[in-house]
């Protein structure tokens, strides 16, 4: 066994692609561990718990690069390094196809050629200079970064509306603007609808309902899950409102949160009947709302008619031993979406959000990287409190090309020992990752699939009404 950690000073990436490429690293056969993240306390703790050294490292801090390797022998670390090597490189193409290599911009003064938007993913301590220079500059800016204090996302609000600009985010992992997705977004159609969230796979979700709909996007935008907080009171969404509403390709406008503080939720419905535009506002958890219904209205508003949910059943699931489900999610909304719905059927069991804080400070998302979630999904099959296993699945750009074949062989698993499998498989069939393929292998494992999160919660909770 050998193993080497690099150090790569004043070298900084945002952390999705860094995500992205520990994991082409680690899928290199022969390669044990592997860490490509920026030098932040917490990544230095996760080095150390994964057997390495951090003397070598110091001094280095949250903008200094490392790649950190262990392999089973000297070829395979050359091998995983020049892999990691590959994709950090940075390389432009010129009119007559040569590939050249690209100086990097350092500031957003730099970057910002012929834009109108930028899209700011750097650690949560430096992400309000860099914000605050990109409307300064008048650009309107997405913010993927967490971990932003507050005070300072109140601030970069007030100064975007003093501008006539918006800011999405921060904590902002999805987007859509005019047909472009940014983040976590999935393939949709272009088409009449607008859309603006507090919520990342709740946007994600109700883009994937429209698209089986046959009704396109053409805007999404993310607010950030606190900008209907009382203390920053729907500053983004507010103006996101206005956007879209001044927009003649809009013909319906959707505002889908988590439940927002009340106070700020009727500024925004008052805000959305006051539009000239049709507006559906869908706060989850608020009179039975779903991200189904929300879709459904938006359909009957363009004044098509809704379908039932798309799902790939088991014909004979087994009999729950515990009138519980255990839900291990990666989207925070399809979380709140499903423990709401189990609740309201009388249903209760137990729901983690493994996209939270708490479970991705120093390691991937588990959209993008499941080591996590599937530990918690293994030790729920081994637990007799779980009657059923509730999972989601979230397909699109940036997200884990394959998940289903890691999750294939734990839903095989949780069948043989009697626990019934539900996933709610979000996605469209232009993404990536095969939504037709990546439905066929988990059924194949033992699960039933659909492609609607509520629908998915509320076949769970059916279940488990069985042992009662």
């Amino acid at each position: 066994m050998t193993g080497r950690v690099e150090v790569h000073r004043g070298r900084y990436y945002d952390s999705v692609r860094l995500m992205q490429v520990s994991r082409d690293v680690l899928a290199v056969p022969g390669v044990t561990e592997a860490l490509v993240a920026m030098a932040t306390e917490l990544n230095l703790e996760l080095l150390g718990g994964m057997g390495f050294s951090t003397d070598e490292v110091e001094p280095c801090g949250p903008n200094d690069l490392l790649i950190a390797v262990a392999a089973e022998d000297a070829e395979v670390l050359a091998a995983a390094q020049g892999v990691a090597a590959a994709a950090l490189a940075v390389s432009a193409v010129t009119a007559d196809g040569a590939t050249l290599a690209a100086e990097r911009p350092r500031r957003v003064e730099t970057a910002a050629v012929d834009a109108n938007i930028a899209l700011v993913s750097v650690p949560g301590a430096n992400a309000f200079v860099e914000s605050m220079a990109a409307l300064r500059r008048g650009l309107h800016v997405m913010v993927f970064s967490n971990n932003v204090p507050l005070e300072q996302e109140i601030a970069l609000k007030r100064e975007a509306q003093e501008l006539d600009l918006l800011v999405m985010g921060p904590d902002c992992g999805t987007a859509i603007v005019a047909g472009v997705g940014l983040g976590f977004a999935n393939v949709v159609q272009p088409g009449p609808v607008g859309i603006v969230g507090a919520s990342g796979t709740g946007i994600q979700q109700l883009c994937c309902l429209l698209d089986d709909a046959g009704i396109g996007v053409r805007h999404a935008l993310g607010t950030g899950s606190r900008d209907l907080s009382q203390p920053v009171g729907g500053v983004s969404t507010l103006d996101a409102l206005d956007a879209l509403d001044a927009d003649p390709a809009v013909e319906v406008i959707v505002v889908v949160s988590k439940p927002p503080d009340r106070a700020v939720a009727a500024k925004v419905r008052t805000a959305a009947a006051a539009c000239s535009t049709p507006a559906v506002v869908a706060f989850l958890g608020e009179a039975d709302a779903t991200l189904e219904d929300a879709a459904a209205e938006v359909v009957a508003l363009l004044g098509g008619s809704a379908q039932p949910a798309t799902a790939w059943r088991r014909p004979h699931e087994p009999r729950p031993r515990r009138p519980a489900i255990v839900g291990l999610f990666s989207g925070g909304t399809l979380c709140t979406e499903a423990e709401s719905v189990a609740a309201r059927a009388g249903v209760g069991g137990r729901f983690v959000d493994l996209g939270a804080d708490e479970f991705t400070s120093g390691r991937p998302h588990p959209m993008i990287d499941q080591r996590l979630r599937l530990e918690h999904i293994a030790a729920a099959i081994e637990d007799p409190a779980t009657g059923v296993l509730l999972i989601d699945v979230v397909l699109g750009f940036g997200a884990h090309p394959d998940p289903a074949a890691e999750l294939e062989p734990l839903n095989a698993a949780a069948v043989g020992r009697g626990i019934p499998t539900v996933v709610s498989l979000c996605g469209t069939a232009g993404d990536p990752q095969d939504r037709a393929r990546q439905a066929a292998v988990l059924h194949g494992g033992g699960a039933s699939v659909w492609l609607s999160n509520a629908a998915a919660a509320r076949h769970a909770a059916g279940l488990a009404a069985e042992a009662m």
